[in-house]
């Protein structure tokens, strides 16, 4: 997992959950130090299936470890 802070991302592959309203990300930092890593966070609540979510933009926020992910709309 990336060190505490905020990064600029990009959805580049998406699954869909076992559960529903569940998926698994992987999304690339666009900038910084970390730039080009691709990180993979489990996601709940997303009005979007994981067809919609390639190519999404977005932030993620990492604070004590715990990722935060928004993507754009």
């Amino acid at each position: 997992m990336l060190p505490d802070g905020t990064y600029d991302i990009f959805v580049v592959d998406a699954e869909a959950g076992a559960e529903p309203g569940t998926m698994r990300l992987d999304v690339t930092v666009l900038d910084g130090a970390h730039k080009g890593e691709v990180v993979s966070v489990h996601a709940t609540g997303f009005a979007l299936d994981e067809v919609d979510a390639l190519g999404t933009p977005g932030t993620l926020t990492v604070r004590d470890g715990t990722p935060s992910l928004v993507l754009e709309p």
